[in-house]
């Protein structure tokens, strides 16, 4: 469905006939410098169809528009620039990353966003826009430059969470207490693989408008994806991080495991050396042989006794000295 259709005047929104936006007067006509911005959620494929014939967007560029699994790009198609930026969100209660996906079509004298999912709130980054005219008066770019800057925000945050999680993971590896941390450390690495999948291919786009290698991108609006560029790689950046203390938590983790297994074969095999040795005694007077010693004397008994209890004594101390019990 259109949830947003507005017309652009020297960066001040212009009312459009109607109370409701509608996709039957979708295009409305643009003077110079003007330029319109029509916002679609998760339309049908007969709205992106008329969409795409009110704008002449390309029919592959819709193609994608219409599939919610597109990889982060940018191409361009005759005058008009198509772009896919993934949003992410974080659910921390489930160390969980979703995300969605924004299409963007820029032509010279309009935009159309094609949003998926929850995500990123485009109407939030409208009406922060619109009260920006200085930037709106950038034209097309300028919602470009809103877009990317506000699903790159979005990135940050959730790397900022992931941080904190990986924190977590770190203080509980190396804590006292026996844990089991191998299911969430994989949970982590799996949901950072996520936001790598969106980060990573955005960089290159974002460096080309940064540099001012995309038409219709001048010096001044540069400066802006510039922000937008330093932002995306200091997230990248993080996540490698994060990518490489999950695997040293990870190999950490296991390590203490094989020290803590070594350690309950020490604690198993003393405990089996203060058994072993009182019943190998009991066994050598068991035998009832008529020379074994004192097997005749009144004393024998308590004096086999005796010997059981100090010798498991003596091994007991010694294994407690020796840090094995």
């Amino acid at each position: 469905m259109i949830v947003d259709n507005a017309l652009y005047h020297e960066g001040v929104r212009v009312p459009l006939d109607g109370d409701e936006p509608s996709l039957g007067h979708a295009r409305v006509p643009c003077g110079a410098g003007d330029f319109q911005w029509v916002g679609l959620l998760d339309p049908t494929a007969a709205e992106l169809a008329l969409i795409a014939t009110t704008f002449d967007l390309h029919p592959l560029a819709v193609e994608d528009s219409g599939d919610s699994h597109q990889r982060p790009k940018l191409e361009r198609y005759g005058d008009t620039l198509f772009m896919v930026l993934k949003t992410l969100w974080y659910v921390d209660e489930y160390d969980a990353v979703e995300t969605g996906e924004i299409n963007v079509f820029v032509g010279p004298d309009f935009v159309v966003t094609v949003r998926h999912g929850q995500g990123v709130n485009l109407a939030t980054s409208r009406r922060d826009l619109e009260q920006r005219a200085k930037v709106l008066e950038h034209g097309p770019m300028a919602v470009m430059y809103a877009i990317c800057d506000r699903v790159v925000d979005e990135y940050e945050r959730v790397g900022a969470a992931l941080e904190v999680d990986v924190d977590e993971v770190e203080e509980s590896v190396f804590s006292p207490a026996r844990t089991d941390d191998s299911v969430r450390i994989y949970t982590l690495k799996r949901e950072i693989a996520e936001v790598r999948r969106a980060v990573m291919p955005l960089r290159e786009p974002m460096r080309r408008f940064a540099a001012g290698q995309i038409d219709g991108v001048d010096e001044q609006t540069a400066t802006y994806f510039r922000d937008v560029s330093d932002h995306l790689y200091r997230v990248s950046e993080v996540i490698d991080n994060l990518d490489v203390l999950l695997s040293t938590a990870f190999d950490a983790h296991l390590a203490r495991i094989s020290v803590q297994q070594n350690d309950d074969m020490r604690k198993i095999s003393a405990g089996a050396a203060l058994v072993v040795v009182p019943t190998l005694i009991a066994g050598i007077y068991g035998m009832n042989f008529d020379h074994v010693p004192e097997l005749h004397w009144a004393y024998g008994y308590p004096f086999a006794v005796v010997l059981m209890i100090g010798v498991s004594t003596g091994l007991f101390y010694w294994f407690k000295k020796s840090g094995w019990l």
